[in-house]
Order: C-alpha cells, then structure tokens, then sequence
C-alpha cells in the first residue's frame, strides 16, 4: 500500500497519536534532566551531596550563640522560671517537697504544707493540740524557712487544724446548725 491508499484516520488513531507525542516529549524532558545532573557528577538514583554550610561564630565552643543553637536543659529551664517569674513559687516547692528535713521528722509526721500562694503558707496539723503547739513554734519554723528559701519570700505562715467531717450531703440542705443542735 503506498501513502495515498492508506485509510482516513479515525478520531482513535489521532488520539493515540497526541498521546504518543506527550510521552515523547516526557521521555525527552527526562533525557535532558538526566544529561544535566551527568554534567554536575550527580549519578541518577544516588542520594545527593549536600553542603555543610555554617554561620561563622555559632555552635558550640562559639561565644555567640544563635537561638537555634543547642542549648542546656538547665539554662533553658533558668530563662523560663525567670520570664515567668516563678523563682519565689520554685524555692516554696523545694521547701514543701523537703518539709521533714526543713522542720524536723517529729513535726513533719504531724504537719503538712499545704497550699502557698501570694507569700502566704497554709500548714495542716494532724490534730487540734499539734495546732497549738505548731503555733508556739511558729517563731522557729519562720526562721528556719527563711533560711532555706530567703526573707520575704513566705510573708505569713498560717496554721490550721484538721478537717471537720461534713454534715451536708446532696442538693438540697436545710439551712441552720443542722444535726450538731440534737447533740446538746
């Protein structure tokens, strides 16, 4: 058959014919990427070089640190507690986490720190007499606390006695002294 007697194309073939015109023109577009990265060195399939670059003066040994640098747990920590100013919350912790060594094992068995806030410590004791004698002691608790954590910090020391047990339950309470009045 020569070239005239050749049939029509249909709408398939030509179709057919666009697609193998993109895919030539991929594989040329691939071709050309793959002669480029030959002329730099770079083999295809091989994971690239990289550069090491550096900022001169950064990095550790350096006496300019860049705050990407890796820095210490404990001087990050340091900023921290300074820029929310917790030192004073810090070192009441410290003296509530060490409170048998702060007031002694004997009054430690028998005393609780238990809240501090705006330089005011709230101490439990176990019962009403340990109350009282935590309260004639105050003095020497004041001071001893002031040692461990600095004057000013702890503004008032106050002592409580033990909880009460609750005579309201539910929703709804009837107002008045309750049962306590039918105890005499």
């Amino acid at each position: 058959m020569s070239c005239e007697e050749q049939p029509e194309p249909t709408g398939d073939s030509t179709r057919t014919g666009q697609v193998r015109g993109l895919d030539d023109a991929a594989a040329a577009a691939l071709a050309r990427a793959r002669a480029v990265a030959r002329d730099k060195g770079l083999r295809p399939g091989a994971p690239g070089r990289r550069r090491a670059t550096r900022t001169p003066g950064t990095g550790p040994g350096f006496p300019v640190t860049r705050s990407r640098d890796p820095q210490a747990v404990g001087e990050a920590l340091k900023r921290l507690v300074a820029a929310r100013e917790w030192s004073s919350e810090l070192s009441v912790g410290g003296v509530t986490a060490r409170w048998p060594q702060v007031v002694g094992r004997e009054v430690a068995e028998h005393a609780t720190p238990e809240t501090f806030t705006d330089g005011r410590l709230v101490v439990r004791a176990s019962s009403t007499a340990w109350a009282t004698q935590l309260r004639l002691l105050l003095p020497q608790i004041e001071r001893r606390i002031a040692e461990e954590v600095g004057d000013g910090v702890v503004q008032e020391i106050t002592i409580i006695g033990p909880g009460a047990p609750t005579w309201r339950y539910g929703n709804r309470v009837v107002k008045g002294r309750g049962p306590r009045d039918t105890y005499g």
